[in-house]
C-alpha cells in the first residue's frame, strides 16, 4: 500500500469512527455499539521476525497465548506470542510447505490449528488455494511439524479471501471472501476436509464487507468479520449466519488485518500489521455477546444487557444455497467518500 493511500485511509478511518460515535451513520435508537473500552489488556507484538501480522488465533492449550504468522514473503512459520510480554515464545515451522500468501489463522476443536494459504494477489487468479492443518504443540517451544495440506476451490470461480474461520464445535471450515466486483461471500467447505482431493467451498451468504479476517466465538454462537475500519456480527444458526444490527467498531490501530474472540468469549482480540504491532481488545454487549455468556451473565445477575437469542446457536447443519447477508454499511467506501469531500471542502475554503 503506498503512502498516499495509507494516509487516505487513516483519515478516512478517524472520520468514520467519529460518526459511527456520534450515532450519524443510521443505527437504530436503541443499538448499542461496542466500543474499544472494556475489560481485557491489549498487547504489543515485540518480535522483529513479525512484521505483517495478517492472523491472529487465541490458543486453546495455553493460556494467554495467541497464534500469528506474517502476510507473506516470510516462509512456512506460525509463531505462538505471550500476550503478557508480548514476545514470541514458539515457532513452528511446517516441514514440504513453500506458503504463497498466508492470510489467516483459526484454532478448530481437538487442539487443530488451521492456518489459510488463501490470499490472491491476482485478486481472484489463483485456480486454487490451500490450507494446513497442525497439532496445536503441547510444549511452547521451537518445532518442525508435517502439516496436512487440503487443496481447496470455490464453486463460483477464484476469489480473494483473507478470512479462515473453524467452527469450534463441529470442526467445519469456512472461508469469508473479499467484497471486490460483489464477490463477497461466506464459504462452507465439505463436512470434513479432505486431503486426498479437492475440497469445493460453497457460497451460503453474501457479504458487503471487505474483510481482512474473522472468527467464531468459543462457543460457536457468534461469528464476526471484520475490515480495515469497522465489522459486522453474526447469530449462527442451523450452519448458517444471521446479521445482526449492531455494528462492531473495531479499534482504530494502522492497517487492521486480524481479529479473534478471546477466551472469555466476551472480548475481541484485534491486530494490525507493521513493526511491533499491537493487538488491542474490544469488550462486547448487547446482541453481540456470544449465547453463553450473555446467559452466564444475566444468571449471575451483571445487568448486562441480554445478548443471547434463547436457541442453542451452535449447530453446524448442512449449509444450503446462497443467502442475503447485509452487514453494517460498505464501510470502506463510505470512508474513502468522506475523506475525499472533506479534501474538496478545503480546497474549495483555500
Amino acid at each position: 500500500m503506498s503512502l498516499l493511500v495509507r494516509a487516505a485511509t487513516l483519515s478516512a478511518a478517524g472520520v468514520l469512527a467519529m460518526l459511527v460515535a456520534a450515532g450519524s451513520l443510521g443505527a437504530a435508537p436503541d443499538a448499542v455499539a461496542a466500543t474499544a473500552e472494556g475489560k481485557g489488556d491489549g498487547f504489543r507484538i515485540k518480535s522483529p521476525r513479525i512484521t505483517e501480522s495478517s492472523g491472529l488465533a487465541a490458543s486453546r492449550a495455553h493460556k494467554g497465548v495467541y497464534w500469528t504468522h506474517n502476510d507473506s514473503d516470510d516462509g512456512p512459520y506460525v509463531y505462538a506470542v505471550d500476550s503478557a510480554t508480548g514476545k514470541t515464545v514458539a515457532t513452528v515451522t511446517l516441514r514440504g510447505i513453500n506458503p504463497r500468501d498466508v492470510e489467516a489463522i483459526s484454532v478448530g476443536p481437538n487442539g487443530n490449528v488451521y492456518v489459510g494459504d488463501i490470499g490472491d494477489n491476482l485478486n481472484g487468479g489463483w485456480n486454487e488455494v490451500w490450507i494446513y492443518r497442525f497439532q496445536e504443540p503441547e510444549r511452547l517451544r521451537d518445532v518442525t511439524v508435517t502439516p496436512v495440506r487440503y487443496t481447496v476451490r470455490y464453486a463460483d470461480g477464484p476469489r480473494d479471501a483473507e478470512s479462515l474461520m473453524v467452527h469450534p464445535k463441529t470442526g467445519r471450515v469456512y472461508i469469508a471472501s473479499k467484497n471486490q466486483k460483489e464477490k463477497g461471500g461466506i464459504y462452507a467447505g465439505p463436512e470434513r476436509l479432505s486431503a486426498s482431493g479437492v475440497n469445493t467451498f460453497r457460497r451460503i451468504a453474501r457479504t458487503e464487507i471487505w474483510a481482512t479476517d474473522g472468527a467464531f466465538s468459543p462457543d460457536g454462537t457468534r461469528l464476526v468479520l471484520r475490515g480495515y475500519f469497522g465489522g459486522g456480527m453474526y447469530r449462527w444458526r442451523g450452519g448458517k449466519p444471521e446479521p445482526l444490527d449492531t455494528p462492531v467498531s473495531v479499534p482504530m490501530a494502522g492497517q487492521g488485518e486480524s481479529v479473534t474472540f478471546a477466551p472469555d468469549g466476551r472480548t475481541l482480540m484485534c491486530g494490525s500489521e507493521g513493526k511491533r504491532s499491537s493487538v488491542d481488545p474490544l469488550e462486547l454487549d448487547g446482541e453481540l455477546l456470544p449465547s453463553s455468556v450473555a446467559e452466564r451473565e444475566k444468571d449471575s445477575g451483571s445487568g448486562a444487557t441480554k445478548g443471547s437469542d434463547g436457541s442453542a446457536g451452535g449447530a453446524d447443519d448442512d449449509p444450503g444455497g446462497d443467502q442475503s447477508v447485509v452487514i453494517g454499511g460498505v464501510t470502506f467506501v463510505v470512508a474513502v467518500g468522506l475523506w475525499m469531500g472533506l479534501r474538496r471542502l478545503f480546497r474549495r475554503r483555500d
